[in-house]
C-alpha cells in the first residue's frame, strides 16, 4: 500500500492511497477512520475522478459519520 496523497480538510486528515488495483480513501478524526475503497478500473480518470469524490456534500456526510461513530462509543464506554 502506498500512500498517494493526503489533504487536510478542517476537523479530519484525508488519505489517498494505492494498492491492489484500488484506490483507498482513508479518513481519520482522533481515534475514528473511515475508508472508501474504488477499483481503479471504474474510474475513467483515475486520481482526478478520487478528487473529484471529495466534495462538500460528500465531506459532509463524512463528519456526519463520525459524529454519529464518535457518539456510539462514547455510549459503550459508559457502559463498562
Amino acid at each position: 500500500m502506498r500512500i498517494i496523497e493526503e489533504i487536510s480538510f478542517p476537523g479530519c486528515k484525508v488519505s489517498i492511497l494505492a494498492m491492489n488495483q484500488k484506490f483507498i480513501l482513508k479518513f481519520e478524526k482522533g481515534n475514528l477512520e473511515q475508508t472508501y475503497k474504488v477499483a481503479e478500473i471504474d474510474l475513467i480518470f483515475g486520481l482526478d475522478d478520487v478528487k473529484k469524490l471529495l466534495n462538500e456534500e460528500f465531506l459532509t456526510q463524512v463528519m456526519n459519520r463520525f459524529k454519529q461513530m464518535d457518539n456510539d462509543f462514547d455510549e459503550q464506554l459508559a457502559q463498562l
